[in-house]
């Protein structure tokens, strides 16, 4: 028997709905953990729920990478040097005070942030552009800080301040450059952007190749290691201002989840339901590239992050940006520190590049989520 549907009515437009969390039989709610595999909407209580899971997978990873090394320390040990210095008083420096609050704590708090900065940066650079291979380092920005740092380097390579201040600068320039080219008469476009972010970034990988074949051979290999991920020089000083400009720029982008679930959809809808669509796309662009403009100057170009933990948040639970750009930051502190940990622990004394580890640790976690979609 051949059953006929309803043609749809034009008195009932279609719209964006996320369905409610259902019920289970007999009408009682489903339980509270459910919520966590759940595609639905973003409730304030989901949101409070999975990123209180993973603020809780994020703190026992960054406890974890203080607790492993080259050198081991015991979990006990661990716990006592980090309530001295947190809660106590330290009247002398030990053995322990020294290995894990001055070497690996900056460690692992650089890691948290550029995982949370990055992640984020990827978020709002595929909600604005609505292309699911949109990422930092395709609109050229880890190009120009890495040019920076490498003319830095080799400059002024005794200079603290040099790396970070140049690579800074060089996000910061072919931001405004790829900014000013994809400006047209009516405001940003989104394709425009995409074309000159590529067309820059293959121009400053070139010079790139450049500099690194005319470099002497001393600083060569700690280039080609930093360019892939290194966590392991960011100075005292440089780390404080790092972390400031990341919770600043993520307080931005988590304000603007609202405005880019309605540009998600199309930006003539967007401006009929009252968002100011050039605010909001020049703004994104903008945080999108102070947040990752600010890690590579520190850590070096860390790889797959921002396109990859994008992708997976919304495979678990779903578009909505209230809840991605949240998850998203505890996924990607989440996924730097381990990866870091590994670099740090799988050769050692050996280190490897954590952009390296994040890729072998991100790729095999993605394709397992996609067969499952």
């Amino acid at each position: 028997m051949i059953r006929r549907h309803p043609a749809p009515s034009l008195e009932r437009p279609q719209t964006l709905v996320i369905d409610p969390p259902t019920r289970l039989e007999g009408g009682s709610p489903r339980p509270r953990l459910r919520v966590l595999f759940e595609r639905g909407p973003a409730t304030p209580r989901k949101v409070a729920l999975v990123c209180a899971v993973l603020g809780a997978l994020a703190l026992g990873v960054a406890f974890l990478a203080l607790h492993l090394g080259s050198e081991p320390v015991p979990r006990a040990i661990v716990g006592r040097v980090l309530w001295a210095h947190l809660f106590g008083r330290v009247e002398e420096l030990t053995a322990a005070d020294v290995i894990i609050w001055r070497i690996r704590a900056p460690r692992v708090v650089l890691g948290l942030t550029a995982g949370a900065a990055l992640a984020i940066a990827g978020a709002l650079l595929q909600a604005l552009l609505r292309n699911p291979l949109a990422e930092p380092y395709v609109l050229g920005i880890s190009g120009g800080a890495a040019l920076g740092a490498i003319v830095a380097i080799v400059g002024w390579g005794d200079v603290l301040w040099a790396r970070p201040l140049l690579a800074f600068v060089g996000a910061a320039l072919t931001t405004a450059l790829v900014y000013a080219m994809s400006r047209g008469r009516t405001g940003m476009a989104t394709e425009r952007l995409v074309l000159a972010g590529v067309i820059i970034a293959t121009l400053l990988w070139s010079g790139i190749a450049l500099v690194l074949a005319l470099v002497p051979s001393p600083h060569l290999r700690g280039l080609v290691f930093w360019m892939m991920g290194d966590l392991s020089g960011v100075g005292d000083g440089v780390l404080p201002l790092v972390i400031g400009i990341v919770v600043a720029a993520s307080a931005v982008a988590y304000m603007q989840a609202r405005p880019l679930n309605l540009l998600m959809v199309g930006e003539e809808e967007a401006r009929v339901l009252g968002v100011e669509v050039e605010r909001v796309k020049t703004l994104a662009y903008f945080v999108a590239s102070l947040l990752a403009g600010a890690i590579v100057s520190v850590a070096g170009a860390i790889g797959f992050v921002g396109l990859v933990v994008p992708h997976l948040v919304r495979l678990l639970w779903g578009a909505d940006n209230r809840l991605v750009i949240p998850a998203a930051a505890l996924s990607g502190a989440i996924l730097v520190t381990l990866a870091d940990t590994l670099a740090r622990t799988a050769l050692a004394p050996r280190e490897l590049p954590v952009g390296a580890v994040t890729a072998m640790l991100g790729v095999p976690i993605f394709i397992a989520l996609l067969r499952r979609v």
